[in-house]
């Protein structure tokens, strides 16, 4: 099973574009599953053999998990009082939060993903990673086996139900959430972009493409909405300029794929599928994961961040952690066994600014977490 993530600034047809993805793809005879939060763009599309068409909206699913986790939870704590689900109003990232759990619950052979605006697209990308960071900060392993214990000792009338009972309930329905997780999955998830080439364009999607990077995402091609060749008058000529300009900057995110613009929206499934005769979308857009070499007697660590700028990426170690921000977005590495028993001793941005820009971070041995004789022994390996 593979996902497709597509995504544009507003204006960019992302949502059309989109759909007229899915209706191509369920034309070759695969199963397609089409999540958006946005009105179908024509009609007859939920009709499409083969495809599926589902509307995501957070207020719905934010009430189904109300009903069905906390409430119970809570039924037995006479001191707290909760309003019913009709009157629960849905936290702030919580239409990511309902995408998400659309796509764990997903059973095609590709699933198309309407991610909406760029902010949207890299808060839906980030949120898996975010949400592991937070259960392991609030509910670490250690506490998540003792709650266990607990609810066992609950269930069978050896303890009361408190408030850390209700907090717990919520837990493996997040787990199964991210168990189910395939958008950290560089081998089917690929991330496309829909564009008008307008002055400002590449640059707005470039610090997409450095969010999308921090999670080890990359953009796997960006389908371009151009004018055609030829118009009147200085105006036109002008534009043509611009676009010529902007689609160079574009290409260097990821290969462009032309999409000719027309004077109004497609009215049917046939005009919809249209938009993508002769365009191949990739099926897979991953990072390369971050690797550890040997150098002299210390470790490189490189993390592939596209397009990050020199004196924009801030970088930290927390405990087993190695933090990283760039372009409004952070993201917590956790360091492998060996590089947690090491202090770092440095950081430096590679080809700043380009497609293969990249962190290296170097580690050398803490002597307080190696014994003399091992410490002794990698200074004196080549």
């Amino acid at each position: 099973m593979h996902t497709l993530v597509l995504a544009g600034p507003g204006g960019a047809g992302s949502s059309t574009l989109a759909a007229a993805a899915a209706v191509r793809a369920a034309g070759t005879g695969r199963s397609v599953l089409l999540l958006t939060r946005q009105a179908l763009p024509v009609p007859g599309l939920d009709g499409v053999a083969g495809l599926e068409v589902r509307t995501v909206e957070a207020r719905p699913e934010v009430e189904r998990f109300w009903s069905a986790a906390v409430a119970p939870a809570a039924a037995s704590l006479p001191q707290v009082t909760l309003p019913p689900s009709s009157s629960v109003a849905p936290v702030p990232g919580a239409s990511e939060l309902a995408l998400l759990a659309e796509l764990a619950g997903a059973r095609a052979d590709l699933v198309v993903v309407d991610a909406g605006p760029p902010s949207a697209a890299a808060a839906l990308v980030a949120l898996p990673d975010t949400l592991r960071w937070w259960l392991d900060r609030l509910l670490p392993p250690g506490v998540r086996a003792l709650g266990a214990i607990r609810a066992a000792a609950v269930g069978s009338g050896a303890a009361r139900r408190g408030p850390v009972d209700v907090a717990l309930a919520a837990l493996p329905g997040i787990e199964d959430l991210l168990a189910a997780d395939r958008l950290t999955d560089g081998a089917g998830t690929v991330v496309c972009l829909a564009a008008v080439p307008r002055a400002g364009t590449s640059a707005v999607l470039r610090g997409l493409a450095t969010e999308l990077g921090v999670h080890g995402r990359s953009v796997g091609a960006v389908l371009a909405r151009v004018l055609p060749d030829e118009g009147p008058g200085e105006w036109w000529r002008r534009r043509l300029e611009e676009q010529t300009a902007e689609l160079a900057g574009l290409a260097e995110l990821a290969p462009v794929h032309r999409i000719p613009e027309s004077a109004t929206a497609p009215e049917d499934v046939a005009a919809l599928a249209a938009l993508l005769d002769g365009v191949d979308l990739p099926v897979a857009g991953g990072l390369a994961a971050p690797t550890t070499a040997r150098a002299e007697d210390a470790w490189l660590l490189t993390v592939p961040l596209p397009f990050a700028e020199r004196g924009a990426v801030d970088l930290t170690r927390w405990e087993d952690d190695l933090v990283v921000t760039a372009a409004g977005a952070r993201r917590s590495l956790r360091l492998d066994p060996l590089l947690r028993r090491c202090e770092v001793t440095g950081g430096r941005m590679v080809d700043s600014g380009g497609p293969d820009a990249r962190l290296e971070v170097t580690f050398r041995p803490d002597p307080q977490h190696w014994p003399a004789d091992l410490l002794a022994a990698v200074r004196r390996s080549p």
